[in-house]
């Protein structure tokens, strides 16, 4: 049995996550979060509640010129969703940076709860 199967995602459509924040759409993204959602981007804080989460990314999306995702796999097991890829920013002043992330996302429904990005990005500014 191969260990990395990609298995098929029935609770949640993350091409259209994936594409809303590429788009750099705050708002879409926020539609797929429970009012009580937590995110956590890298080693930052968590932020908590849905109105303060879209706020939150939509300053980030405001610090950068664009982003591209590249999804190397998506699992789905007791209601989380692992996804794995590459993720490449471009940055206010044209510069490129590409690094490896993996998404683990905890759902309600069809709704996210938890988004957690494990990424270092610290370079991303620098």
């Amino acid at each position: 049995m191969d260990y990395f199967m990609k298995v098929q995602v029935t609770s949640l459509d993350w091409k259209s996550l994936l594409s809303a924040i590429d788009r750099m759409d705050a708002d879409a993204f926020a539609s797929f979060l429970t009012e009580d959602s937590t995110f956590r981007f890298g080693n930052a804080e968590p932020v908590k509640g849905k109105s303060n989460v879209r706020e939150y990314v939509a300053g980030f999306f405001s610090s950068i010129k664009l982003l591209k995702h590249e999804i190397l796999g998506v699992w789905e097991k007791d209601h989380v969703i692992t996804m794995q890829g590459e993720v490449t920013y471009t940055r206010k002043d044209g510069r490129l940076l590409k690094v490896p992330f993996v998404n683990l996302l905890k759902m309600k429904g069809t709704l996210i709860h938890e988004y957690l990005i494990y990424i270092d990005a610290s370079t991303l500014f620098s």
